[in-house]
């Protein structure tokens, strides 16, 4: 199975992977699009013709965004609902609410080395926002993404998965001290781990995931680390929204990707994998793309929401 090499890269910006590409008619959800990287996600999608959900907890402030992707591409189907990847009764609500088909959904929003919390069902807080709210949402929207065929999941993890694969003995922390960036890490390598079994377990549905690093950029994503990430990447690697959006948007509408899933991408190209830390921001870990740990979470999550 060849890698996925794309004409695009590391400066490429999200206007750039949609050039020419029509998605009028299509229907698109973006998690997390009050803001940063999620919000010119959903004003790229927009710009192709497609309708626009900006799924987000702060409507008011996804409002503002919609007005804005509006008014900049003339896309009038662009809209904000609400929706808390931490509350399983605000996915039910969002998912209960959806009519008809949905082309692509973009797993966009997540929370960076937040310091120790749970939800109120005892998940930490940082898996249950990047990863279980997030598998809620596919599943609960999975007919809706299987109605007309070849829809899409676009899972934004992190080069941070490298930092912890998931713990399964301990993943919400109950005997490890606390570490904010193992908890990033484990909860990256969950939205890895989701892409390899959707991709498998939905293939009679042709409903393709793929998981991507977007790369370093400064968005409220850092609002826990003093707004500067983890503080080691070099300035030359720093990318604008409009970069740091194109894998995003590339692994959301791009013809090169079609019928692909399961993969990992970073600067708009499939990544190779790696067996230690990289290093790097490229590079995605054995352990991320393990057909069996990707059974095994996938169990474990439906068995968390079934309470």
């Amino acid at each position: 199975m060849s890698a996925v090499t794309t004409p695009f890269g590391f400066a490429s910006t999200a206007d750039d992977v949609v050039a020419g590409i029509d998605l009028t008619g299509r229907r698109a959800v973006v998690t997390g699009a009050s803001s940063g990287i999620g919000a010119e996600t959903a004003r790229a999608l927009a710009a192709t013709g497609a309708a626009v959900t900006l799924a987000v907890r702060d409507v008011a402030a996804g409002e503002r965004v919609a007005k804005d992707i509006t008014r900049s591409t003339g896309n009038q189907d662009v809209r904000a609902d609400r929706l808390d990847l931490t509350d399983p009764a605000s996915i039910t609500a969002f998912t209960a609410a959806w009519q008809g088909p949905l082309h692509i959904l973009v797993n966009n929003a997540g929370v960076m080395a937040c310091p120790e919390r749970y939800t109120e069902q005892g998940w930490e807080w940082q898996f249950a926002t990047n990863h279980l709210g997030h598998f809620a949402l596919a599943t609960g929207l999975h007919d809706a993404l299987a109605a007309d065929g070849n829809a899409r999941i676009v899972v934004v993890s992190s080069t941070g998965h490298q930092q912890s694969p998931v713990v399964w003995d301990d993943i919400n922390f109950a005997f490890r001290p606390y570490d904010p960036w193992l908890a990033y890490g484990q909860s990256k390598t969950a939205n890895v781990l989701f892409a390899v079994e959707a991709t498998r377990r939905w293939a009679d549905d042709n409903i393709t995931a793929n998981a991507l690093m977007p790369g370093a950029i400064y968005t409220n994503l850092q609002r826990h680390t003093g707004g500067r990430g983890s503080g080691r990447v070099p300035a030359d690697l720093i990318k604008t929204v409009e970069q740091g959006a194109a894998t995003s948007v590339l692994l959301a509408t791009s013809p090169l990707l079609d019928g692909v899933g399961g993969r990992y991408f970073v600067d708009c190209n499939e990544t190779d994998t790696v067996d230690r830390r990289s290093g790097t921001l490229h590079g995605v870990a054995r352990y991320a793309l393990d057909p069996q740990g990707a059974r095994r979470l996938w169990d474990l999550s439906q068995d968390l929401l079934a309470g």
